[in-house]
């Protein structure tokens, strides 16, 4: 367990208690590696690391505090909400937009219209997923097959997660900016922040991750498990990069992205943008969403009503979560590779709550 500022694990409401939930989750094994880190505005009070990267034999080795983690669905705020916030910014893009106005052949989205906040609250009427990589064998195919999706609801009637959705935003930041969806992020959102640990596809060029510094997630037919190649199957079959899956990064630079979020300071996107994507915009709906975040009360908030009623928080499928709280600056990181052993989210969901719970008080 690597710990950082003792005057934080030593402070009051047993702050220890942190370190030792996550020691516990990976002595009993609920989770193979963890690494988190929590702060205050921008100060990082506490880092923690755990456990194994990755537990196979042959390619067994430890987490350390530099360990890249696959973020599966954090790519939804770390890096498309906050792309797509950015071009707003710019002019390039209007939140009110039509979908098909970027992407014309994507014809439900035209028949609802769908517009860009739409896809942002989850209200967009799609689907919440489909396996594409079931019935397409290309990027290409799997595009076309996005397009021809059929809305299940009229727009802004109800809200239903889904990484259809943010593929199509994925899209349209590309399409926005005239160039790739990583080149968009790199530009807007990692470059911007100096999160130089961050990107897709990170065993290539420009970042070229050795494999030995990024975590394993679910293991493979051959005995070997996925390790800097993308676990999400439809972020797979599009080369590694989407708007909804494909991120990789260290704790670190989660850190620096959630201190500059809940900051007055500009950078990529306006305070005031970033104070709107932080509120509630789905009032009189079934639940409680931002612009890419959940909102305290939703169904999908990780961090289990300890957290001030202004936080808003994220997870992702592989095992990792944000929170964070505009309001106090409080901020939490918690990156597992909990898909390692397995697709059960139980015990990474109670690891969860319990270190929110911890942690709420010392940071808000």
């Amino acid at each position: 367990m690597v710990g950082l500022d003792k005057g934080f694990l030593r402070g009051g409401n047993e702050p220890g208690a942190i370190g030792g939930m996550l020691a516990a989750a990976v002595g009993d094994g609920r989770v193979p590696g963890v690494v988190a880190a929590a702060g205050r505005g921008p100060v990082t009070l506490a880092t923690w690391a755990a456990g194994q990267a990755d537990t196979l034999p042959g390619t067994a080795r430890p987490v350390t505090a530099g360990t890249i983690f696959d973020l599966a669905s954090l790519t939804k705020v770390v890096a498309t909400t906050t792309a797509i916030l950015a071009l707003i910014e710019r002019g390039q893009l209007r939140l009110d937009d039509a979908v098909t106005g970027f992407l014309p052949d994507f014809a439900a989205c035209r028949a609802g219209p769908v517009t860009i906040r739409h896809l942002l609250t989850h209200t967009s009427g799609l689907p919440d997923t489909r396996r594409f990589d079931q019935c397409c064998s290309s990027p290409q195919e799997l595009r076309r097959a996005l397009h021809g999706i059929r809305l299940q609801a009229p727009p802004g009637s109800r809200i239903v997660y889904s990484d259809l959705g943010f593929l199509a935003l994925g899209e349209i930041a590309a399409a926005a900016a005239g160039q790739p969806l990583e080149e968009v992020v790199r530009d807007l959102v990692t470059g911007p922040l100096g999160m130089t640990g961050t990107g897709f596809c990170p065993l290539a060029a420009p970042l070229a991750v050795p494999p030995a510094e990024i975590a394993a997630t679910e293991p493979r037919g051959d005995g070997t498990a996925w390790t800097g190649v993308v676990h999400d199957e439809n972020a797979r079959l599009l080369g590694g990069v989407a708007g909804h899956a494909g991120l990789f990064a260290p704790a670190a630079d989660l850190a620096r992205f959630a201190a500059w979020w809940v900051s007055d300071g500009g950078g990529p996107v306006s305070a005031g943008l970033r104070h709107a994507a932080a509120s509630c915009q789905t009032a009189g709906l079934d639940g409680r969403r931002g612009l890419g975040w959940a909102c305290a009360g939703d169904g999908m908030d990780v961090h289990g009503g300890s957290w001030p009623a202004t936080a808003v928080s994220h997870s992702g499928f592989t095992g990792t979560s944000l929170v964070l709280d505009p309001a106090s600056g409080g901020w939490l990181v918690l990156l597992t590779n909990a898909v390692h052993f397995g697709r059960d989210h139980s015990a990474i969901r109670a690891l969860r709550r319990q270190v929110h719970a911890a942690a709420a008080p010392l940071l808000t």
